[in-house]
């Protein structure tokens, strides 16, 4: 993937704007920021989305910002000249696309059928918008149309919502989604920038969906960690199961044969994506053990240490089931 499209796949959602004064354009982006979602999609479906476009990039350089509903060459040159760092069209016309590679922007053009997804190839793209997504068969239509296609990703827009976020966030040829439920014209009209942002954080929280896990003790032995669990199952009726490096007592307790990371334990947080976890944690300043990121077969986070103990507890991050 382009660099900015691995960006947006780390920051997993991208509020799709249509803005009618560019004056909304800073308190706007500033709100998304603080809210966790450093990206936006300015549509080019206003008179304002030039400038708004202009000012966001000029004022939060940190933001990804790009240019929605680029239908045309002249479209794309002035969203490139206002600061655009990636530029997306609704439906796929092949000499938009093939002219926005020309002046160096990366481009994600709307498909909606396999051959549209086959022009992108041919076009070497490696991610493409699928809109309006749930009027066009939603998530399971995605995955029919990416079997064949094993190095395509995906940017479903139209329908996305809290709700079904993850549905689509869930497959792994999906790099993001763009919705617009946080940025409602209404609400930006209004000057309602704090309910914008408390919106954005419900988004990123649902996102990335952190719950409990398991809580592991350490214990300097086999036969102590067996103990422990023994007492869970028989007072509480936390089923033991042998591991080779722990005992469980049930799904929530984690018993160690020896000695392991922190000085009583640990807390394993389960979340969605770790990849996303750990980037927007960072974002608020939580530091990683990064000695400690273990990867799938993908090259994605599959266990992630925070560097900093809870009370004694070692914290690490793994994946949802």
């Amino acid at each position: 993937m382009d660099k900015i499209c691995e960006e947006l796949y780390k920051i997993g959602i991208v509020p799709v704007i249509a803005i009618d004064d560019a004056k909304d354009a800073e308190p706007l982006a500033e709100a998304l920021i603080k809210g966790g979602l450093p990206a936006a999609e300015v549509t080019f479906r206003t008179a304002a989305a030039e400038e708004a476009i202009r000012i966001i990039s000029q004022k939060f350089p940190e933001m990804i910002v790009g240019a929605g509903t680029v239908l045309n060459a002249e479209q794309a040159d002035r969203a490139k000249a206002a600061g655009a760092k990636f530029i997306v069209s609704p439906g796929f016309n092949r000499a938009n696309v093939e002219y926005i590679q020309s002046i160096g922007v990366p481009v994600v053009p709307g498909t909606a059928t396999p051959g549209e997804v086959e022009q992108a190839i041919e076009l070497g793209l490696d991610c493409v918008k699928f809109f309006p997504a749930e009027q066009n068969g939603g998530i399971a239509k995605i995955k029919a149309m990416a079997a064949p296609y094993t190095k395509m990703h995906f940017m479903p827009t139209g329908g996305i919502n809290k709700n079904n976020l993850n549905d689509y966030l869930g497959f792994n040829k999906v790099f993001c989604c763009g919705g617009s439920w946080m940025v409602k014209k209404d609400l930006i009209s209004a000057g309602k920038f704090d309910e914008i942002e408390a919106m954005t954080r419900d988004a990123v929280n649902a996102m990335l969906g952190f719950k409990l896990k398991h809580i592991g003790i350490n214990q300097d032995s086999a036969d102590a960690a067996e103990a422990v669990a023994d007492k869970f199952d028989s007072l509480f009726g936390f089923t033991k199961k042998v591991g080779n490096s722990s005992v469980f007592a049930g799904s929530f307790v984690e018993v160690m044969k020896a000695k392991g990371r922190g000085t009583c334990g640990h807390i394993a947080v389960g979340c969605n994506n770790i990849d996303r976890a750990v980037y927007h944690l960072s974002k608020q300043g939580v530091k990683f053990d990064e000695s400690s990121f273990s990867y799938d077969a993908d090259n994605h986070l599959k266990v992630a240490y925070l560097a900093d103990d809870f009370g004694g507890f070692a914290v690490h991050l793994c994946k949802n089931d």
